[in-house]
């Protein structure tokens, strides 16, 4: 088995010499066989092998022996062994989800803590079987072709190097090494959807096909592939479509519909929301009609004007005194003026957002509009006018951040060279 582990991790580019590798170790056969693998090879790629468990209080005396059993394996095969204690039910009760999420989240935090502080990769023994299982709780649930993907072999500085092995070799693995491991007693129960779908689902589809693991593998590689592939085309096309205040509706349209949709999706995460089929079909529906889809409290996606942008909840409104120096943040914006002393005299500047009743004065057309009108025809989205950055004298506006100086401004900028710019 060694040798066609090390293949997919060649293939996969999971391991170079010199690195530094900690082994997620639970104890059971998956993660003391990964264990072996990597001290098998330490020589060979020069690695620096060490090991992590996270007692996660769930099963009492029996997770105090898997931690004894992690500590003395370690310590008969000379491999460093991180420890940490994590109450993962009172945590689930605490943020409102399953042992199950909670122990995945508590675990990945250890991990990604030690990763960093050591500078290592973390390699986790996820088998052919966990993303035979994966593949299937995701559809069952609903999923996209990115979701269809399954477990990846590697995803930042997590690497899973036994992924195409199933967990009957892993088994024999250990048998022909002689190796001991502990079986943890809650894979033995019915009460977690994914053993759910081990004890029952998966006999019933190897009766269909014995090599299942092998071909759903191969099914959520061909997925992983064409997704990875539309992502590119999706961050192509927004980079093609967008615009100072979004993109353009019309280029969007245009794309193949599984770009489009990639798109989308694309932009539900950025507003941090986790895209799903309703999101997807709402947007295009959207950007065919026009409209909006709130995917949260703080995001909408709004398509008119043959522009699809994304709306925010809206700013304050602020008001910042001109004085000398003048260095201040609006709206998270860091700027800096600066002018000379007759620009002080009887001074009523102020910096402030739009309000209702201003108007602009377009130096070269010689006309004045009010303010949204002007900003409109820019292209400047609704929510978004209430706040830019004016320097106004009363009600007149001299100068905003989207339109530049005002006709009545001209004097500032030609007799007292005022500067505005955006800081560093």
């Amino acid at each position: 088995m060694i040798a066609e582990v090390l293949r997919d991790c060649e293939r996969c580019g999971l391991l170079s010499r010199g690195d530094s590798v900690i082994a997620a170790l639970s104890g059971g056969a998956d993660s003391v066989a990964l264990l072996h693998f990597l001290i098998s090879i330490k020589e060979k790629y020069q690695l620096k092998v060490s090991a992590a468990h996270l007692n996660h209080g769930i099963r009492g005396a029996e997770a105090a022996g898997d931690e004894l059993f992690c500590k003395l394996l370690c310590r008969a095969w000379q491999v460093e062994l991180f420890v940490r204690h994590a109450d993962v039910p009172a945590l689930a009760r605490q943020r409102g989800i399953s042992e199950e999420l909670c122990g995945r989240e508590e675990r990945y935090a250890f991990f990604e803590e030690l990763a960093r502080e050591k500078r290592a990769k973390i390699a986790t023994a996820h088998t052919a079987s966990d993303n035979a299982e994966t593949l299937l709780f995701h559809l069952a649930r609903g999923t996209s072709l990115r979701g269809a993907a399954a477990i990846p072999p590697k995803r930042g500085n997590v690497i899973r190097p036994l992924l195409s092995r199933t967990r009957a070799e892993i088994e024999a693995y250990c048998e022909a090494n002689h190796l001991r491991y502990v079986t943890d007693s809650t894979n033995l129960s019915d009460e977690y959807t994914r053993n759910r779908i081990r004890h029952h689902v998966i006999p019933a589809l190897r009766e269909v096909n014995p090599a299942l693991e092998a071909a759903l593998t191969r099914f959520t590689r061909d997925a992983a592939e064409v997704s990875n592939f539309l992502e590119r085309q999706a961050e192509r096309l927004l980079s093609e479509a967008r615009t100072t205040y979004g993109y353009r509706a019309g280029i969007l349209r245009e794309a193949d519909i599984a770009v489009r949709k990639a798109a989308l999706s694309r932009l539900c995460r950025e507003c941090g929301e986790a895209p799903e089929h309703r999101h997807v079909d709402l947007l295009l529906a959207v950007l065919r009609d026009g409209g909006a889809v709130e995917l949260n409290k703080t995001h909408t996606l709004v398509c008119d004007g043959g522009l699809l942008r994304v709306s925010t909840s809206a700013a304050e409104q602020a008001e910042i005194p001109f004085d000398k120096p003048l260095s201040f943040v609006f709206q998270g914006v860091g700027y800096r003026a600066d002018a000379d002393d007759s620009l002080f005299e009887n001074n009523t500047l102020l910096f402030r957002s739009t309000r209702a009743g201003d108007h602009f004065s377009f130096q070269k057309r010689k006309i004045t509009k009010p303010m949204g009108k002007a900003l409109r025809e820019i292209g400047v989205p609704a929510e978004k006018r209430g706040s830019l950055l004016c320097l106004c004298e009363g009600s007149t506006v001299l100068w905003c951040e989207a339109l530049g100086w005002s006709e009545q401004g001209r004097k500032y900028t030609i007799f007292h060279h005022l500067v505005i710019e955006k800081q560093q």
